[in-house]
């Protein structure tokens, strides 16, 4: 007997269709994937197991868990099973934390809303038990410590533990893994697999990345404006690929960008001998200071045309590396010049320095104001410009950026929210370019788009190298994405870079041990 049932699950939000007669069941044990592009529906599909549709929803249909029909539970009776018969682990660990409470706390807390008969003493030993069976042991990882002390992947083994403190009947992981480098992606897959073995719980795994649910899921069901189009075992479906949009997943998973040949010569960038320290808290009042060694010794260079990537796992010194290009975090040692001027040159970058480097973040609604039209968003670089454009020729300017990145001149007078992940992820790529920068820095640009939209970025990405001879710095932890859209890649290990050369020679054979421990851990789409 399945251990969750759903039949003819739909959903409506007014008059919109969002789900639209789901129907699947999950065996104890038992792990099944769901996949599609956004919007598919794969996320409201967990909200609804959940019962956390939107407050204007329409639920219809039947979800039984082991025999407990869920939409006929009032809000009180869902709030006693979500945590205790059904856990879900979210997408960013850092916002389903509270950054007050420490970690023991958090997974305690769990424990004693289920469970009050419990002691604080009873309920804090659980948690330090599951803290320990994710990987967190107390010698190492104290109760005591706050999320911000933890990597990212620690982060995600907190929520694990405390969506699994009461041994779940059902785990629901929605893009658990996306914004985790390739090491630590394998650590918490492995970990969420042994989980459902060990405790018969049926696993729901939300992801776009066909790489990862070949590797892990029994089943496999492909989403497509909230519609399962394909359902399966996971084998049978990739192989098959009956369906039209199977099989254009399934081509933008394994989409190689034809970059154009480099042109120009010279050196653009050049990072000689840098270094970047912190200062670690004090273990007591009396204590001795200690310092941490982020970036140690650190020399590459970029030439222009080039584009060069940059890959390691989390808390390898990257993100530090990054902000001393950019001038936004300062070095001890060395010395970082763009054209022959010293970044750091009377402190901080001068404003046409500031100019010359321009960056593309990860998360583009971050980063951008909601209440500013993308007309002001674009054009906020023009700050940097001793005579920026005005009137129709600012106008001008971003109607053609906005045309260079796909989207319509129309779109200047909208705001962030009304456009989709990949859309906003094309206006910063036009913020970034209006001023025609040297050299643009991406930090992890495309590794929170579905594979369609992560595509369609990176072939605009190799349009814009046609048109404008880019020269970028590509920080990514998606092996594939970088090889495929890079000249030269440095692999960074512990501050240090331990290996670096021509991207497809060091990926086809690579000399240090740790770039071989990355490439092993990456998971590949099989070919079928």
């Amino acid at each position: 007997m399945s251990l969750l049932q759903v039949s003819n699950l739909s959903l409506r939000i007014g008059e919109d269709a969002i789900l639209r007669d789901l129907s699947f069941d999950v065996a104890a044990g038992e792990v099944i994937a769901i996949t599609g592009e956004s919007g598919s529906g794969k996320s409201m599909t967990a909200l609804a197991l959940m019962g956390l549709t939107p407050t204007d929803s329409t639920v219809s249909g039947k979800v039984t868990l082991d025999g407990t029909s869920l939409l006929d539970l009032t809000d009180a009776q869902m709030c006693q099973r979500r945590g205790a018969e059904i856990g879900m682990v979210f997408q960013e660990p850092m916002t389903a934390l509270n950054p007050v409470h420490s970690i023991g706390a958090q997974v305690s807390e769990v424990v004693r809303i289920h469970q009050p008969h419990l002691s604080r003493r009873a309920a804090k030993d659980i948690a330090s038990q599951t803290l320990a069976r994710v990987g967190l042991p107390q010698d190492r990882f104290p109760l005591s410590r706050f999320p911000h002390e933890l990597s990212g992947g620690q982060r995600q083994r907190v929520v694990i533990a405390m969506a699994t403190a009461l041994r779940p009947k059902l785990l629901i992981a929605d893009e658990s893994t996306t914004a985790l480098d390739v090491t630590t992606q394998a650590q918490i897959l492995a970990l969420l697999s042994q989980l459902a073995r060990e405790d018969g719980m049926g696993l729901v795994m939300i992801t776009h990345d066909l790489a990862v649910v070949a590797q892990m899921a029994d089943r496999l069901m492909v989403m497509q404006k909230g519609v399962i189009v394909e359902h399966g075992q996971t084998q049978s479906v990739l192989k098959r690929r009956a369906h039209p949009y199977t099989q254009q997943l399934f081509a933008a998973s394994a989409h190689r960008v034809a970059l154009p040949p480099r042109r120009g010569s010279g050196t653009l960038l050049n990072v000689e001998n840098v270094s970047r320290r912190y200062a670690k808290p004090r273990a007591h009042l009396f204590a001795k200071s200690s310092t941490f060694d982020a970036v140690k010794n650190v020399s590459f260079h970029i030439e222009r045309g080039e584009r060069l990537g940059l890959v390691g796992e989390s808390g390898c010194g990257k993100s530090t590396l990054t902000r001393a290009i950019l001038g936004l975090d300062p070095i001890q040692t060395g010395r970082i010049t763009l054209d022959g001027v010293s970044v750091f040159d009377k402190g901080r970058p001068s404003k046409d320095l500031r100019r010359k480097m321009q960056a593309v973040f990860q998360d583009p609604y971050s980063s951008f104001n909601p209440r500013h039209t993308v007309a002001r968003l674009i054009t906020e670089p023009f700050s940097l410009l001793r005579n920026p454009p005005t009137g129709v020729g600012k106008q001008a300017k971003v109607a053609e950026m906005l045309t260079q990145v796909g989207l319509r001149p129309s779109d200047a007078d909208r705001y962030p929210h009304q456009f989709s992940g990949g859309q906003r992820q094309r206006i910063a790529i036009a913020r970034a370019l209006i001023v025609q920068p040297e050299l643009i820095i991406f930090d992890e640009a495309v590794s929170a788009l579905d594979v369609s939209v992560r595509a369609q970025i990176l072939d605009l990405l190799a349009d814009l190298c046609r048109t404008y001879n880019l020269t970028y710095l590509f920080i990514s932890h998606d092996l594939e994405v970088v090889r495929s859209v890079t000249d030269r890649v440095l692999v960074m290990k512990s501050g240090e870079i331990v290996e670096k050369g021509h991207t497809e020679k060091v990926f086809a054979n690579p000399k240090h041990p740790y770039t071989r421990s990355l490439i092993a851990a990456a998971p590949v789409l099989p070919k079928m």
